[in-house]
């Protein structure tokens, strides 16, 4: 069958975000273009993606319609910052907690994991409540903190029995009954993409610690600290989180998702991969793109493009990854999904130009790619 004179071609694009360059929604614009330039009748479905980190808001809201909510929150130190979250058409609050808890909040002598705080996330929470919302996805990377979310748990109502304001510890228990009854009626998934536990060598304190601006005597603070919240967690709320995959992620709010929301964690791209029913629109397609802005050995550990291309394998659909460039371990992308990778850093294309023409470039790479791919089949 000659596939490029076939009008009823479907194609499905779903990309992440070139970061610092463009959206996912624009690369998908891009691909598309290029796309119908060999297929100007192909069916293209075009699906923004995310791995759970910066851009999920972003992707979601674009892939499933809603609106952008600004709020005023308190960051890390407790100043007040503007935060931006979304809620879906059908009701789910997308919330990235770096947006109100986030490293990159905080100017480099700032940083300060002893008495950073996550109450802005419990906030941005409250916030999506009172708005009526009663699903969350929540993703947690790029956290300032390290406080085992008592700060997010604070901000929602609970009670810590001597609760130190400088230092976000407590010296006594837990206390739920003051907790905003809404929680319980809702459902949050964590986006997580870590395996940490929550204390010890490879606990949240010890690895992630150091990058928040934690000495090594910080280090020893911050995980005993971590124990005892988690002692406490057990205790009074019934939730052994201590030893949970993932419990130590972005500073311990991992755990404090779990005892104090009762919510459950999931690798990010997982998520949106459910939330956008991307398996429903990729099962029949005849070729699936998805891209990133560096594939490398990094993409491999559940990334966009490794979630995408191994989802179009399950399901028998050749899968083309196009991103901003291929470094080193990009290759293993060929053992999971992907039939073909391709660059916008070809053909002696610099840095600056990718970032500057990215939209024209991808179009170009997506037009090469669909025709190679459609000429193999002729």
């Amino acid at each position: 069958m000659n596939y490029v004179n076939q009008d009823e071609v479907r194609i499905v694009v779903a990309p992440d975000s070139f970061k610092g360059s463009l959206t996912a929604a624009e690369v998908c614009a891009a691909v598309s273009e290029g796309v119908r330039r060999v297929l100007p009748g192909a069916f293209i479905d075009e699906i923004p993606m995310a791995d759970g980190g910066e851009g999920t808001v972003q992707s979601l809201i674009d892939g499933l319609g809603g609106a952008f909510i600004e709020s005023e929150v308190s960051d890390p130190l407790g100043r007040p910052v503007k935060a931006v979250y979304g809620i879906t058409d059908g009701g789910t609050a997308i919330i990235e907690m770096a947006q109100a808890s986030g490293l990159t909040l905080l100017a480099k002598d700032e940083r300060d994991p002893l008495n950073a705080t996550t109450f802005g996330t419990g906030e941005l929470i409250r916030d999506a409540l009172e708005r009526g919302a009663r699903d969350f996805i929540i993703g947690i990377g790029g956290s300032a903190t390290n406080d085992g979310g008592v700060g997010m748990a604070r901000a929602l109502g609970y009670e810590f029995q001597g609760f130190e304001e400088q230092g976000p510890g407590f010296s006594g228990g837990i206390e739920r009954y003051g907790a905003d009854g809404r929680i319980f009626e809702s459902r949050f998934t964590i986006a997580c993409d870590v395996d940490n536990p929550l204390c010890g060598p490879r606990g949240a304190s010890a690895v992630f610690g150091p990058q928040k601006g934690a000495t090594p005597e910080m280090v020893e603070i911050l995980d005993a600290r971590l124990a005892r919240i988690a002692e406490c967690m057990l205790r009074d709320l019934g939730k052994d989180v201590k030893d949970i995959p993932g419990a130590g992620a972005a500073g311990g709010l991992g755990a404090g998702c779990i005892a104090f929301l009762g919510a459950e964690l999931k690798r990010g791209v997982r998520i949106v991969i459910e939330a956008t029913g991307l398996a429903e629109k990729i099962n029949g397609a005849a070729l699936v793109i998805t891209g990133e802005g560096r594939t490398d050995s990094q993409t491999l550990s559940g990334k966009t493009a490794h979630g995408v291309a191994n989802l179009a394998k399950s399901l028998g659909v050749p899968a083309i990854v196009i991103s901003g460039s291929l470094a080193e371990g990009a290759e293993g992308m060929l053992e999971c999904g992907a039939l073909r990778m391709y660059e916008i850093m070809e053909d002696g294309v610099t840095l600056e130009e990718a970032m500057r023409d990215g939209a024209a470039l991808l179009a170009d790479r997506a037009e090469k790619a669909v025709r190679e791919f459609f000429k193999d089949r002729d």
